[in-house]
């Protein structure tokens, strides 16, 4: 079983480190213009010679996760567009961005790029910074949502084979309750941040 991590992102990178620490095989695929000269990255391609074009990781691996920026999404539409993509498995670990609405989600886009394979959303709650977001090491579960059930159960093996806690969240039309509650988790982690630093300034002052 190959794995093909679409992005160029922190993670990226670090889900990538896990598969390849578990003893899956990974392929990364990233923009034309992608620096593989930063350090990680360069050593990730010296030892493992695994970095190569979206359509190409595509191509290569069963199952893709799209961990890129939401900037670089049109071209990995159009990547998945341009491959076979039936019975695939792919993985959406995005979130939209949020816009008071939550109308704007990339779930409707990938259905039309890869109408044949089946989709899932996980790793979204992890978001593409990870783990630089979460330097506590606190995360420990990740939910995951998607239609088919003999699949489904891949992507949660596929979730605890790196250590995660895998939450089953339903089909997949929940992925954008998924990104909504990743937002939420957001909002109120910036809101304990400043409320801490305001009851600071209070005993400070």
């Amino acid at each position: 079983m190959k794995i093909g991590i679409l992005g160029g992102t922190s993670l990226a990178k670090t889900l990538g480190k896990k598969f390849i620490e578990a003893g899956l095989d990974v392929v990364f695929g990233v923009r034309p213009d992608f620096d593989t000269q930063e350090p990680e990255w360069k050593m990730l391609n010296r030892l493992h010679h695994r970095i190569c074009p979206y359509e190409s990781a595509i191509i290569q691996s069963e199952f893709v996760l799209i961990c890129a920026d939401t900037g670089y999404l049109p071209e990995i539409w159009m990547s998945l567009k341009n491959t076979e993509t039936q019975d695939k498995l792919i993985i959406d670990c995005t979130n939209t961005v949020y816009d008071d609405r939550i109308k704007n989600s990339h779930i409707r886009l990938l259905k039309k790029a890869a109408p044949k394979a089946h989709l899932f959303k996980a790793f979204n709650n992890l978001g593409i910074d990870y783990p630089m977001s979460d330097n506590l090491g606190v995360i420990k579960e990740t939910y995951y949502c998607g239609e088919d059930v003999p699949e489904k159960i891949r992507v949660k093996r596929l979730i605890e084979f790196i250590g995660f806690k895998a939450i089953d969240a339903g089909k997949f039309e929940n992925a954008a309750l998924l990104e909504a509650f990743y937002h939420l988790e957001r909002e109120i982690a910036v809101n304990k941040s400043q409320n801490s630093q305001y009851h600071f300034k209070l005993i400070s002052a």
